[in-house]
């Protein structure tokens, strides 16, 4: 696909799927994962309003051996069917690595990959661009989103933004910054909204979409899809108080409880995602450790949350 038209496959709900595991050995349990890109499809997602991320984060990307990480990919790129565009997870600390798995996404039928800046070292923003080009020119027909994961490397600058504009099959940002006075997030964003589609991964969907950001990431849309795609819906025809009318009723409660888990309890991504995928029915599963399952811990303060706003499907305690 040519760059504008992989940008405009971009544009949507840029949505985690949580990957399955198998009690108690934990082993990959693709079936369940393609469960829930099933359950996503039939309640509304495609590829005009969503792009599902195979192995990222909340996919557990970093408890995942190589060949596991390609096995996920290859389910729900399978699953998907080709009615929704699919991304896989490309976050490594080796450029050999990457090359690897950008030519997998492309033998896999990946639209697109995700790369961060490699984190353990502090490398330098000429080390990030040639990791980058090198990924470019292993495979050039797949997408590139480069995913400024600044809270474990090195924050990506807008003079690097500038640098990565020059790659042709660098095509999204997903994009968080800190909040600071320079206001590096809105900077970007309307600087580079015509050059990338901009995923807003600050949860500020209302200023970025007014300049511009054409995606959002929301951990909602695994347990919820209907009011994730009512925001996009009211993003996309300016009602721009009801989109903050959701974030503050339905999104802010999801997030509070993350931040609280965090503090008090266990780290990671995803975990809070599953317990409410299985209380509403869906398939779940604890995530690999380091991560410490919280099913049990944080049930009933979960479930009360869900029962507040309504969530539809619940099951009982």
């Amino acid at each position: 696909m040519d760059k504008e038209t992989l940008k405009k496959r971009l544009e949507g709900c840029y949505i985690t799927v949580p990957t399955m595991f198998k009690d108690p050995d934990l082993e990959l349990d693709l079936d369940a994962t393609r469960s829930v890109v099933k359950f996503m499809i039939e309640h509304g997602i495609n590829s005009d309003n969503a792009v599902v991320l195979a192995g990222g984060a909340a996919g557990d990307f970093s408890t995942m051996s190589f060949d596991e990480r390609l096995a996920v990919a290859e389910a729900i790129i399978d699953e998907s069917a080709g009615r929704v565009p699919v991304a896989m997870g490309g976050q490594t600390t080796s450029t050999r690595e990457l090359v690897k798995l950008i030519k997998a996404a492309e033998k896999l039928g990946a639209d697109f990959i995700q790369i961060s800046p490699p984190f353990y070292f502090n490398h330098t923003e000429g080390d990030f661009y040639e990791f980058i080009l090198a990924a470019a020119e292993a495979a050039p027909d797949v997408g590139i989103i480069i995913y400024n994961t600044f809270w474990t490397a090195s924050d990506v600058s807008c003079d690097m933004v500038d640098r990565l504009a020059e790659i042709p099959s660098v095509v999204g940002l997903k994009w968080a910054t800190p909040r600071t006075d320079a206001m590096e997030f809105e900077t970007v964003c309307s600087r580079y909204s015509d050059r990338f589609t901009i995923i807003d991964n600050n949860l500020l969907f209302n200023i970025s979409w007014m300049m511009g950001a054409r995606s959002i990431e929301v951990h909602i849309f695994n347990y919820w899809p209907e009011i994730a795609l009512k925001m996009l819906s009211d993003l996309r025809t300016g009602q721009y108080e009801e989109v903050q009318k959701s974030m503050t009723s339905y999104v802010m409660p999801f997030y509070h409880l993350w931040s609280q888990i965090e503090s008090e309890y266990t780290s990671g991504d995803g975990y809070l995602d599953k317990l409410c995928m299985e209380l509403v029915g869906l398939p779940s599963s604890t995530c690999r450790p380091p991560t410490r399952d919280i099913r049990q811990k944080y049930r009933k303060e979960t479930l009360a949350m869900l029962k507040s706003l309504k969530v539809p499907g619940l099951i009982s305690e």
